[in-house]
């Protein structure tokens, strides 16, 4: 099989050598007409760019690194996925790190990509505030967080969806479904998104004369331990008047569901109860699940345009981008 040169692929399309670099690029102005010609002419030749030479010349390695908390959560895996299709399509390859959550994985996994030479790094979520300096580094690194705090807002971008608005408009949903003692359920409140949704959950209680007592209205709670049904059995003792539940993330909630249908404790005719995050078991359950439905499409496409924009040092540094929820319902938080 022949192997084709820039040129050759340039006198088969019909176009100059700039042109074609132009399309392969991604950087420059050309025609649609002229990009499918060019990448028809390259999909047909099975011509194959010599990346080593091009990244040495280019300071890039079209690659990018992406930070994630726990890889099995829904929404994380489905963020990452959106963003790996998304940054594929443009030219880009992937380096997911899963830090499980710990620091000091997290820090090692940022050596490793700063020792790669990612292009730039996508953060999402976390419990603290992201910080990361690449001045060491042979090339500066753009980052972009989402869900996740910047310590330095001024250095990045920072996308995340409205957890105020799906937490308050959940409360205010249990409230006109007849709750008149609703809680929230959450297993820590350090991270931003935990700590919208509280906000919110608040708020929702203020509006509609209901006074917060963290001892009547917060459930702490950690499903990993095993002493999780045994703690919420003695919320409930102590706070007999629960009827209704929204809990901070859907795997919360279907556990509250099975522990709270164990004992008998009827949903929703007893308790009503909300998620959040939309899982698609939740569309399954018995009862099924309501819940406030994140666009990860949206939060992907929003990370990576603005990822590449400061990569091409073009990008506005400082901004924030709230993405809209909504809330679905399902049987578990109504009446009928």
């Amino acid at each position: 099989m022949k192997n084709y040169s820039i040129k050759d692929i340039a006198e088969i399309a019909g176009v100059s050598v700039a042109t074609v670099s132009r399309v392969i690029n991604d950087n420059g102005r050309f025609s649609a007409e002229t990009r499918k010609k060019v990448l028809k002419v390259i999909e047909e030749t099975g011509y194959k760019m010599n990346y080593s030479a091009k990244n040495l010349r280019m300071n890039k390695s079209f690659t990018i690194g992406i930070l994630v908390p726990d890889i099995s959560n829904y929404f994380f895996s489905d963020v990452v996925q959106q963003l790996e299709e998304i940054l594929f399509a443009k030219g880009y390859s992937t380096i997911i790190c899963n830090t499980s959550r710990s620091s000091e994985k997290e820090l090692a996994y940022l050596r490793i990509l700063e020792g790669k030479g990612v292009d730039g790094l996508i953060v999402i979520s976390g419990a603290e505030e992201f910080e990361f300096d690449s001045s060491s580094a042979e090339k500066k690194i753009p980052y972009i967080c989402i869900d996740r705090e910047p310590k330095k807002k001024e250095n990045t971008i920072f996308i995340s969806s409205n957890h105020y608005q799906g937490a308050f408009e959940s409360a205010e949903e249990l409230i006109h479904e007849g709750c008149q003692h609703p809680i929230i359920a959450m297993h820590n409140q350090k991270s931003t998104s935990a700590k919208e949704r509280l906000k919110g959950f608040k708020d929702a209680l203020k509006k509609n004369t209901i006074p917060f007592n963290a001892k009547q209205h917060l459930l702490s709670i950690d499903i990993e331990h095993s002493d999780f049904e045994q703690n919420l059995l003695t919320f409930l003792k102590k706070n007999p008047n629960v009827d209704g539940i929204f809990s901070i993330n859907d795997l919360i909630a279907l556990e509250l569901m099975l522990s709270l249908k164990k004992n008998q404790i009827d949903v929703p005719k007893k308790i009503k109860l909300i998620g959040f995050d939309d899982t698609y078991v939740g569309q399954y359950t018995t009862p099924t699940l309501s819940s406030v439905r994140q666009n990860t499409g949206l939060i992907a496409n929003y990370a990576v345009e603005s990822l590449l924009e400061l990569i091409s040092k073009k990008g506005e540094l400082g901004r924030q981008i709230v993405v809209p929820v909504s809330l679905v319902l399902r049987e578990s938080s109504t009446s009928s």
